[in-house]
């Protein structure tokens, strides 16, 4: 029988959520210290992984336990250690969908999250005062208000860093209401993303909105308003771990048209993005702009995204030739061609 896994996460990280959800799911067995990992970390004598992301996971490799953060290759390699009640489909075109919509929640879903929380006062006021305290609830109130101060502070000034600002407020708030419409129409016909069995992109989302649906006032109101199927998805997706799998699997024939929906959504945010950061890391670019269907966006460059995208197409490349004519005609259905083409 194998030792506990154990993992170093907060509340409020949606990526934390994401994995905690996806554990329960799978009945794996786990131990969460709630905390900050560096200091964890050297409690344990266990060097720090580079960077620290939360969750960060403690794990056995090599004959000693090691620190290793980054949700995505995580879920893979527990689906090696346990195949049972896989959140990987079966059927490749699926799976290359829920590669992709999986980096979606992780990637674009995190920038409604991060500018809500920070750019709107009443959110900002709550998340600088829940926040400190989810680290440490003993705090006094004079340590409480300049953390508050201190926090805020530094979170509001990097909001430009993922693209929140006043010029593009209005995009994402559009672009936030929009996903909730297609997830109350594509809840109405079946539980999950991809079909009857949770796969790994309903944790990527379902972390992103348990912060949207469970902790920041403003995305909170807009979706019990927009989408109460989502909200009660959020809910109930935190423990799955009582539900029967079931071997019945979704192929591209009889995708929801829902998430064709979704992915013309994605054609105009999420995708153009990507490309664009992936063409501004290659360049040396510090920060780049695009436009977003009449919006201009504008932010920092990511290696990281710029990463996420070389192993979307590297995942469409290593499929079979007739599997990757059918994603392309897929993408080209919803204008998304360019995810998987290099211009």
């Amino acid at each position: 029988m194998r030792n506990k896994t154990k993992l170093i996460g907060n509340v409020a990280s949606p990526y934390t959520r994401k994995m905690i959800a996806y554990l329960r799911y799978k009945r794996i067995p786990f131990e969460v210290i709630w905390g900050q990992p560096e200091e964890v970390l050297e409690k344990m004598n266990i060097q720090p992984p580079k960077p620290v992301l939360l969750p960060v996971f403690i794990l056995e490799k090599e004959g000693e336990e090691q620190a290793v953060t980054d949700s995505t290759p995580l879920i893979r390699y527990f689906e090696n250690l346990y195949p049972e009640r896989s959140v990987l489909p079966k059927n490749p075109v699926m799976n290359f969908i829920n590669y992709v919509l999986e980096d979606f929640g992780d990637e674009w879903c995190t920038k409604y999250m991060f500018h809500y929380r920070w750019h709107f006062e009443e959110d900002a006021d709550n998340a600088g005062t829940i926040l400190p305290l989810g680290i440490n609830s003993t705090l006094s109130d004079k340590d409480l208000s300049f953390f508050k101060e201190y926090f805020a502070k530094r979170q509001i000034e990097r909001l430009w860093v993922v693209g929140s600002s006043d010029n593009t407020a209005e995009f994402i708030d559009r672009s936030y209401k929009t996903i909730l419409s297609i997830f109350e129409k594509h809840f109405k016909e079946q539980p999950f993303l991809l079909g009857c069995n949770p796969s790994s992109c309903d944790f990527a989302v379902y972390g992103q909105f348990t912060q949207l649906i469970g902790f920041d006032p403003t995305p909170r109101r807009i979706a019990y308003e927009i989408s109460p199927r989502t909200v009660a998805w959020v809910s109930t997706l935190e423990d799955r771990g009582g539900l029967e799998f079931s071997a019945e699997e979704n192929t591209l024939d009889n995708l929801s048209e829902s998430i064709h929906d979704l992915f013309k959504e994605l054609s105009i945010s999420y995708i153009p993005t990507m490309i664009e950061n992936h063409r501004a890391i290659s360049n040396g670019e510090k920060e780049w702009k695009v436009d977003l269907d009449g919006y201009q966006w504008k932010q920092k460059s990511f290696p990281y995204q710029a990463k996420c995208l070389d192993w979307i197409r590297a995942e469409y490349q290593n499929l079979a030739s007739d599997h990757k004519k059918d994603i392309l005609n897929f993408l080209k259905d919803n204008n998304c061609e360019s995810l998987v083409e290099k211009v």
